[in-house]
């Protein structure tokens, strides 16, 4: 293979797109995805726990086809990460992150589709943006039955130190956060908001 043939790591599609990758969390899940509908060219890259999840709050398969190009975590080696390599993608968001993603994420796990995109994402230098759910002593959280409130353990809220300190990373706490997140890398890329994904 010859230099010339390699891509350059920040090179990018004119129309790459923003990988939005949903985990199992109920978490601030439905105020996630009204963020992702204002995005322009967002696709969603799902967990097989979160196609559990999100018909419990109101997306099934079918809606959120409505919205979004949705890829599914259905193949052992994650097909859908290599787009990242042919520059589809600009931006990765992982929101909400379960404790479990934010723990294979800050040890280099990848076992899902999200936590495979985010480990290749941070290879290839693009920028991830994950909203981590447990970043709290207490975190008041609404089930798809009830508000609940959880106690997150020690090892839960050093997993999200721990990812704070990833390169290519910005880890944000609240839907507010991940709103002002999503504005400077929009910024950063010359786009706006929107009212609908396309």
């Amino acid at each position: 293979m010859t230099q010339t043939s390699v891509r350059h790591l920040t090179q990018f599609k004119p129309d790459a797109r923003f990988a939005w990758c949903v985990t199992g969390s109920g978490h601030m899940l439905v105020e996630s995805l009204a963020l992702a509908l204002q995005l322009p060219r967002t696709d969603l890259f799902l967990s097989r726990a979160a196609e559990e999840v999100l018909p419990l709050y109101g997306w099934p398969l079918e809606r959120l086809r409505e919205h979004f190009r949705v890829l599914r975590d259905n193949s052992a080696s994650g097909v859908p990460v290599g787009m990242l390599y042919h520059g589809m993608y600009h931006t990765v968001i992982i929101a909400p992150a379960t404790s479990n993603t934010v723990a294979k994420c800050a040890f280099g796990i990848s076992d899902t589709l999200p936590t495979n995109m985010y480990a290749q994402a941070g290879k290839q230098c693009i920028s991830s943006i994950v909203y981590a759910c447990d970043t709290e002593p207490t975190v008041v959280t609404q089930s798809p039955d009830e508000w609940v409130e959880l106690r997150p353990r020690a090892i839960e809220l050093e997993n999200v130190e721990r990812l704070k300190r990833f390169e290519y990373t910005t880890l944000v706490t609240s839907p507010d956060e991940l709103r002002t997140a999503l504005d400077g890398r929009l910024a950063a890329l010359d786009l706006a908001w929107t009212t609908s994904s396309s």
